[in-house]
């Protein structure tokens, strides 16, 4: 007979019979997605880049001096332009000879537009050119002095005022609302040191004619145009020699000599007895032979460095030297074809110069308020 207890006996042996066999069952393999293979990202092609056509070759500045390239020299129209060309194709052919260099002379048409073509053209540029003109183009743009000239000995000289010699003017305090005639406005003689003088004597001009040159505002005064003129002063020779200094006291033809002053063979100078005239009247010999009886000089002012040679301000310093040696040895060598090539300008020689020099023509330019627009 089968009991309970048996049944619950074979119940919990068949229980146990089950768990031993599911132990014994091989563990399920898990299923692993297969990853679908993936497409290849093609990028998108690139157009090839345009060649770029080769950068030109620069053509190379032509050097400074060459026949490409002349160096520019210029004067002032302060007397005959003619004359001045003539010398400076003297004077260029000359320097051509002794440095190989090509020189291109030109006159501008005033004071100003010298000074500012010196400007305008830095690097190839020099200029014959007066004190003021040179202090107010160092001003401007770096113009720098490299010599000065020298007339008959000296490398200074002055201004004067002229009148006739009958006219009843005997001071400058007397010239208050007279006509005056001058060269131009950018002339240290024919205008800054006038004008300084008159303000420094309390003097008033009244009309004022810019005459265009030294020449022209001589004519004016010998013409009756106006009242008085100024122009360039220097010191006047005797037996040869300068009287230097002692012009400034007394600057006019001794008064026993006048009747005497006749123009020596064919016109070169003026002579009265063995005293000889060398300031701006001079330079009427020819078309007015008695200019010395007509025009007296009333007074002049303290000395002005002389006119200068002056460079661009970035003229190279290895081509300035070439020059500035060749113009020295011109002078020395050849004193006669210097003054032939200085003939318009009176220069008889050169000598170095340097800008402190020129400081009396800056305190003259400050007191009297001139600029390059002034002088324009």
């Amino acid at each position: 007979m089968i009991t309970k207890k048996t049944i619950v006996r074979w119940l919990g042996i068949m229980i146990l019979l089950s768990m031993i066999l599911t132990a014994c069952q091989p563990a399920a393999t898990p299923v692993v997605e297969q990853e679908q293979p993936t497409e290849p990202v093609v990028e998108p092609t690139k157009p090839p880049e345009p060649t770029k056509p080769p950068e030109p070759t620069a053509t190379p500045e032509p050097a400074i001096g060459s026949a490409e390239h002349p160096i520019k020299v210029l004067f002032v129209p302060s007397v005959d332009t003619t004359e001045i060309i003539s010398g400076g194709e003297l004077l260029a052919q000359v320097l051509n000879e002794a440095t190989g260099l090509t020189f291109e002379v030109s006159v501008p048409t005033s004071y100003a537009a010298t000074l500012e073509e010196m400007c305008a053209s830095p690097t190839d540029t020099i200029g014959f050119i007066p004190g003021l003109g040179y202090v107010l183009a160092n001003q401007l743009c770096g113009v720098d002095v490299g010599a000065k000239s020298v007339r008959f000995g000296l490398d200074w000289y002055a201004a004067m005022v002229v009148v006739q010699r009958d006219s009843d003017i005997q001071s400058l305090e007397e010239l208050n609302g007279k006509k005056w005639a001058y060269p131009d406005a950018g002339s240290t003689s024919g205008y800054m040191y006038p004008l300084y003088m008159y303000q420094v004597a309390g003097v008033t001009p009244g009309e004022t004619i810019e005459a265009g040159s030294h020449d022209a505002a001589m004519r004016a005064v010998y013409n009756g145009e106006v009242d008085f003129g100024t122009a360039f002063f220097s010191p006047a020779n005797i037996d040869g020699q300068s009287v230097g200094d002692a012009a400034l006291e007394n600057p006019d033809i001794p008064e026993d000599l006048i009747e005497s002053c006749a123009n020596t063979a064919e016109d070169k100078t003026v002579m009265c007895g063995n005293f000889e005239p060398r300031d701006a009247r001079r330079n009427l010999r020819k078309e007015a032979p008695d200019v010395m009886q007509k025009l007296r000089v009333l007074a002049v002012t303290p000395k002005i460095p002389n006119d200068t040679l002056s460079f661009s301000p970035e003229f190279p310093e290895d081509i300035r030297e070439k020059i500035l040696a060749a113009l020295f040895d011109f002078a020395a060598n050849d004193p006669e074809g210097f003054a032939q090539a200085f003939l318009a300008y009176s220069w008889t020689s050169i000598n170095p110069a340097t800008d402190a020099e020129y400081d009396p023509i800056r305190l003259a330019v400050e007191a009297a308020g001139v600029s390059l627009e002034d002088i324009k």
